[in-house]
């Protein structure tokens, strides 16, 4: 049964004080990391930002499907007007042949985590996490050494407790296109191998 919250039940006061930006990849995989947030008391405000998604209409995709669970659960959704995909091809620069999870990732990771917690100040939130620990293709603990000393990062590991196949069984019931590949040129290129 898809898990039914409603941002707008709780009070002002609340809002203020358990608010988190969730830098959400996309909508399959912010589906359980953002239902766990909500059980756990927490106040999402989703954010996507995510420069390293190619090409530009995989991208609107994905930020679509998002945009659909933030509208069935009544969620906030900020979409970066910056994402810049030829910025991050220069922070990757060098690691392009690199497998899916090698250097190349953990340099993505740290890109993207870094806008996120700029977001996060930008907005007086002074916490923030990622769905990216959600997939089983993912190790969390590099996900966590790319938000180490960033102010307000949250280590929040939502494949535990389940998250990666409760993440598939939401999509499943919102009926949200699930991506074949990470996000880059360079995922897609080894996952159409």
């Amino acid at each position: 049964m898809l898990f039914s919250f409603h941002y707008d039940n709780i009070s002002t006061v609340e809002k203020e004080d358990n608010r988190i930006l969730v830098h959400c990849c996309c909508g399959p995989c912010a589906t359980a990391s953002v239902e766990r947030l909500l059980s756990e008391g927490w106040l999402p405000v989703l954010y996507f930002s995510n420069s390293n998604i190619f090409p530009d209409s995989e991208r609107d995709k994905r930020y679509e499907q998002l945009l659909k669970l933030a509208e069935a659960w009544k969620l906030q959704v900020i979409r970066d007007g910056n994402e810049d995909h030829e910025e991050w091809r220069k922070a990757v620069r060098g690691f392009e042949g690199e497998k899916e999870g090698g250097r190349r990732c953990d340099l993505c990771f740290a890109f993207n985590l870094k806008r996120a917690a700029a977001k996060a100040a930008e907005l007086g939130i002074s916490r923030w996490c990622t769905t990216l620990t959600v997939s089983r293709y993912k190790n969390s603990s590099r996900i966590f050494a790319a938000g180490e000393g960033l102010e307000g990062f949250e280590h929040f590991d939502f494949k535990k407790k389940d998250g990666y196949t409760r993440s598939i069984r939401l999509s499943q019931e919102l009926g949200l296109y699930r991506q074949k590949y990470c996000g880059c040129e360079f995922s897609m290129q080894e996952a159409a191998r």
